[in-house]
C-alpha cells in the first residue's frame, strides 16, 4: 500500500487570520458607531425634555416685553411735552 499523501493547506485556510481580523475590526467599528448613536440619542432626549420649559419661558418673555411695543408712542408724547416746555420757556424769556 502506498502511504497517504498529506494535502497542503488550502489557500482559504491560510487566509483565515485575515478574515478573523476583518471581523474583529468590523465588530469594533460597529460598537463605536452604536456608542456614538446612543450618546446622540441621549442628548436629543434631554433636549426634548427641556423643550417645553424653554417654550414656556419664551412665552413669558413675549408677554412681559409686549408693552415695549408702545414705547414709540411714549417717546413721541414725551417729545411733544418737551417741545411745549421749551416753547413756554422761550416765551417767558428763559
Amino acid at each position: 500500500m502506498q502511504g497517504r499523501v498529506r494535502a497542503r493547506p488550502s489557500a482559504a485556510r491560510s487566509r483565515q487570520p485575515g478574515w478573523i481580523a476583518g471581523y474583529a475590526i468590523g465588530t469594533a467599528v460597529v460598537a463605536v458607531v452604536v456608542a456614538l448613536v446612543s450618546a446622540i440619542l441621549a442628548y436629543a432626549r434631554s433636549i426634548g425634555d427641556e423643550a417645553p420649559k424653554i417654550s414656556a419661558a419664551l412665552r413669558d418673555a413675549e408677554r412681559n416685553t409686549a408693552p415695549l411695543g408702545a414705547l414709540h408712542t411714549t417717546i413721541e408724547d414725551a417729545d411733544a411735552i418737551v417741545g411745549g416746555l421749551q416753547r413756554g420757556r422761550a416765551r417767558l424769556g428763559g
